[in-house]
C-alpha cells in the first residue's frame, strides 16, 4: 500500500502515544543506564497511508506497554527506538540504516506497503537483522531475515473470490493504486476469476494519491458498464475519495458492492459509517469477532484510545510484539536466527484466534473471513474459514477445491 502529505488525516489527539527517540530511552529517570530490549517502530504518520500505519503504530504500542506493564521480558523492558519515514521509500532504507548502524537495534516492526518492504529488505539482510511485518501483501516472497504474521492471497483473496462468485456474479471490475501490491492482487484475481467461469470487464490503475476527478470518471464507467462486483485495491486518500465518490453517484452496494481486502473499520469512520454500509471485505480479523481474546483486546485498546477503533491493521501489529516477547523469552536473546527459530515454535493467543507461523516460509497460519460492512462502520462475518489456513505465498496449490462444499463455500 505507499507516500500521503496530511490533509485528509485525522489530527492526533491526546490519547495518542508519543513517539520516544531511542537516544532518549537509553536513560531513566533516575539517570541509570535502562538494560532494556532495544526495538525499532518504523511506520508512517504522515503521508499518504498514514491511517493505515497510524494503526499499526497504535497496536504495537499498545502490545510494548502491556507487555513492560507486566514487568518486560526476562526482567528488561522493551525499548523502542521510534522513527515516521513519511511514506518515503528512500526514508524507510535510510532510517533502517540509522537504526541498525547508529542505533543499535536489530529487530525492527515496521513497514505496511509492498514497496517499503522492499526498500528495507536489503538493509535488514546486508545486517543480518530481523523485520517483522504485519500487513498483508502479495506474496511471492521469503527471506530469512522476515517474520510475516499478515495474511497472503491463499487466506483472502482466494476466499474472496470464491464468495464473490457464488454470491454476487461473474462480472468483476478492477480497480487499484499503480504499484507492486494492487497490480499483483489484480493479477491473482483475475487469474482465479477467470479460471473459474467470470470475466474482468475492466482494469484501472491510478497514482497512490489519486486525484477525485481521475476516480469520478472511474465511477462513471462503473455506472455505466454495470459490474457484478468492483474489487478495489486502491489506498489511502484516494480510496476513502472512491467511496464517497461511488455514493455520491447513487452506486446501492446491495447492487455493485464494492469488495476491498484492505478497507476496515477505521477508515469507514474517516469515510462516513453510513456510506461504507453493504460494501465488502476479505479480512483475518474484524473487530466484532465474538472471544475472550477479542474481548479482552478491545477493553485495553478502548481503555488507552477511547473510541478510536480496532482493526485488521492494529490487530495484527499488536499480535507480532506479543507473538515476539514469547519468542524472546525463550532466547533470552536478540540474535536473529534464534529468534526466528523461537518464533515457530510459540503461539499466542490472538484477538483473531491463535496465532503461529509456519516453519517452511516465515509467514502466519491465519482463518480466513468475508465480512460485510454495517451502517455504523463495523463489519458482520457472512462467511468464515472451518479451521486455520496455512501460508502458500507462493500459491502452490492454486484454485478454489478446499473452499467448496456441496456448491457452496466452505
Amino acid at each position: 500500500m505507499s507516500n500521503e502529505s496530511a490533509q485528509d488525516e485525522p489530527a492526533a489527539s491526546a490519547s495518542e502515544p508519543a513517539a520516544p527517540s531511542g537516544r532518549q530511552a537509553d536513560v531513566t529517570r533516575d539517570g541509570q543506564h535502562n538494560d532494556g530490549w532495544r526495538i525499532g517502530v518504523l511506520y508512517s504518520r504522515t503521508g499518504v497511508t498514514s491511517a493505515t500505519e497510524s494503526e499499526h503504530f497504535f497496536g504495537t504500542v499498545l502490545a510494548i506497554e502491556e507487555i513492560n506493564a507486566a514487568g518486560g521480558v526476562d526482567g528488561r523492558l522493551l525499548d523502542p527506538v521510534v522513527y515516521d519515514p513519511k511514506c518515503d521509500a528512500d526514508e524507510y532504507r535510510r532510517l533502517a540504516t540509522r537504526m541498525l548502524q547508529e542505533d543499535d537495534v536489530t529487530v525492527i516492526f515496521g513497514c505496511s506497503t509492498s514497496s517499503s518492504r522492499k526498500a528495507v529488505l536489503p538493509v535488514i539482510e546486508r545486517n543480518n537483522a530481523l523485520l517483522w511485518y504485519c500487513s498483508i501483501y502479495e506474496g511471492f516472497e521469503y527471506s530469512p531475515n522476515v517474520i510475516y504474521t499478515g495474511a497472503v492471497p491463499n487466506q483472502n483473496s482466494m476466499q474472496l473470490a470464491a464468495y464473490l462468485l457464488h454470491n454476487r456474479g461473474k462480472r468483476f471490475f478492477l480497480i487499484g493504486a499503480d504499484y507492486i501490491y494492487p497490480r499483483e492482487s489484480n493479477r491473482i484475481m483475475r487469474d482465479m476469476v477467470e479460471e473459474h467461469g467470470g470475466e474482468i470487464v475492466e482494469e484501472l490503475y491510478f497514482p497512490s494519491d489519486a486525484d477525485p476527478s481521475a476516480l469520478e470518471e472511474a465511477v462513471r464507467e462503473i455506472e455505466r458498464m454495470e459490474p457484478d462486483v468492483v474489487f478495489s485495491t486502491l489506498i489511502g486518500r484516494g480510496a476513502r475519495a472512491f467511496y464517497r465518490l461511488y455514493r455520491e453517484h447513487g452506486i446501492d452496494p446491495a447492487r455493485i458492492p464494492i469488495a476491498s481486502l484492505t478497507m476496515t473499520e477505521g477508515e469507514t469512520q474517516m469515510i462516513g459509517a453510513p456510506l461504507c454500509g453493504g460494501h465488502i471485505v476479505s479480512a483475518t480479523y474484524v473487530n466484532t469477532l465474538n472471544n475472550e481474546s477479542n474481548a479482552r483486546f478491545l477493553k485495553s485498546w478502548r481503555t488507552r484510545f477511547g473510541d478510536q477503533p480496532a482493526s485488521m491493521w492494529s490487530e495484527m501489529a499488536y499480535n507480532q510484539v506479543h507473538l515476539f516477547a514469547l519468542a524472546l523469552a525463550r532466547t533470552g536473546s536478540l540474535d536473529t536466527s534464534k529468534l526466528v527459530e523461537a518464533a515457530r515454535e510459540v503461539e499466542f493467543d490472538s484477538p483473531e484466534g491463535p496465532l503461529r507461523i509456519d516453519p517452511e516460509n516465515n509467514h502466519a497460519v491465519l482463518t480466513p473471513r468475508i465480512a460485510v460492512c454495517r451502517a455504523d462502520g463495523r463489519f458482520d462475518v457472512v462467511w468464515e474459514g472451518a479451521s486455520p489456513v496455512k501460508p502458500d505465498p507462493y500459491l502452490t496449490a492454486y484454485g478454489f477445491t478446499e473452499f467448496w462444499i456441496d456448491g457452496e463455500p466452505s
